[in-house]
């Protein structure tokens, strides 16, 4: 009998908590029901405009504005107050009120210029010009005269430690370069072997650039150092010319960051009109087996002194310590002799930045104890030593490793 009323109880308990979960569940739905009604339709964002008012430009909300759309705030529209329900002396006093806002809002907006959607409601204006991209040869149009100049600028990050150089365009380009294309090597002396290239996009006399280029250098070695920026064109047959360079250091110049800078180009020695002559010179370099190998090809223009013969001195020199002197065969005395000759130095890879090769093309005397006449001297080496297609010649030979690097050279006078 116990038990009976036990079970008893048990079920009545659980009937009640199931009818009270389901009386829970009930209310709970009415009250989102009731909740949902209560919820009233939103206004449109977008204001109405009246048919006949002007154009209004509506900017699209959420997505980004394209090249030829300007976003701009549109103010609260403002509702005037009823004036049917003024007296005579508050209308008086709103009419004027309204006629002097009117005025001054006709004055600004004639000023600026607007778009707006009669008198209450201005949208103000786009002044077109002040989006406007200025074409790039009226911003840095190149100065007048006849020089090639370079355009770039220059900026150096402390926090990232890079130095960032633009190139933005050339002027003046000579006219035989017209129609090849405009190449630029920028390196950062007296450390950096790897070149930085950019090229032009564009030929004719100003051709554009527009590239940036990044060097990781700290804040101490930047003021030490000097940025070379050598002007290349090449012809249809892959042929490189140099036309001119400049060296522009960091230590005095680094303060004009970010603004447009003109240099002038140091005109290259042009192999084909040199005062003294041309010899054309071939250099590789081997890291394995540390040798560097030079072959005199040949000279032209030479400005003979006797009819003796001609030959070439080679002196590969450590700072001012001659290591080791060559000289090759003596060739018949002509304008344009043919050596062919080939000479290898032993130099560590370790002095590279410290060596040089001097060229000096001889005539013997009749009297071979008196010294040989000096015909013109030549010195390619790195920027401790050489400067222009005398350092890029180096460069290059250092950079690709076991490739022979063939070159015309201009003779200068011995000093």
């Amino acid at each position: 009998m116990a038990d009976q009323v036990l079970l008893l109880a048990a079920g009545v308990s659980v009937g009640l908590l199931l009818l009270l979960l389901l009386g829970l569940l009930i209310c709970c739905l009415r009250r989102k029901k009731n909740e949902q009604n209560q919820y009233q339709e939103l206004q449109s964002s977008v204001p109405s405009v009246p048919p006949c008012s002007a154009p209004v430009i509506l900017v699209s909300q959420g997505c980004w504005p394209s090249s030829s759309e300007i976003p701009f705030t549109l103010p609260p529209r403002f509702i005037p107050q009823n004036i049917g329900d003024l007296t005579n002396d508050e209308k008086e006093e709103k009419e004027e009120e309204e006629g002097m806002k009117t005025d001054t809002r006709r004055d600004i907006l004639a000023h600026r210029g607007s778009l707006s959607v009669r008198s209450w409601y201005p949208v103000g204006s786009v002044l077109a010009g002040l989006y406007s991209v200025t074409p790039l040869n009226e911003v840095v149009a190149p100065p007048p005269g006849m020089a090639t100049r370079l355009c770039f600028s220059v900026e150096y990050r402390h926090g990232s430690e890079q130095l960032m150089v633009s190139l933005l365009r050339l002027g003046n380009l000579p006219p035989r370069f017209h129609s090849n294309v405009t190449l630029v090597e920028l390196r950062l002396l007296p450390d950096d072997r790897r070149p930085r290239q950019a090229r032009a996009r564009g030929t004719g006399p100003d051709p554009e650039f527009s590239d940036c280029l990044i060097f990781q250098v700290s804040a101490v070695c930047v003021l030490k150092s000097t940025l070379s920026v050598c002007v290349l064109s090449v012809d249809k047959d892959g042929k490189r010319h140099a036309v001119g360079r400049v060296l522009f250091p960091l230590e005095r110049e680094l303060g004009q960051a970010g603004r447009v800078l003109w240099r002038d180009l140091d005109p290259e020695q042009d192999t084909q009109c040199s005062e003294l002559g041309d010899v054309q010179i071939s250099l590789s370099y081997s890291p394995s087996l540390q040798r560097l190998s030079v072959v005199v090809l040949k000279a032209r223009g030479l400005q003979l002194l006797t009819d003796a013969g001609v030959c070439v001195q080679v002196s590969l020199q450590t700072h001012a310590q001659v290591v080791k002197t060559k000289r090759s065969c003596e060739m018949t005395a002509e304008q344009d002799p043919v050596f062919n000759h080939r000479m290898t130095f032993k130099l560590r890879l370790q002095n590279l930045d410290e060596s040089c090769l001097r060229f000096e093309l001889q005539q013997p005397n009749d009297n071979r104890s008196e010294p040989p006449s000096q015909l013109g001297v030549l010195v390619l080496g790195p920027f401790m030593y050489a400067r222009g297609p005398q350092l890029q010649h180096w460069m290059d030979m250092v950079n690709k490793a076991q490739k022979p690097i063939q070159l015309w050279h201009g003779l200068r006078k011995a000093t």
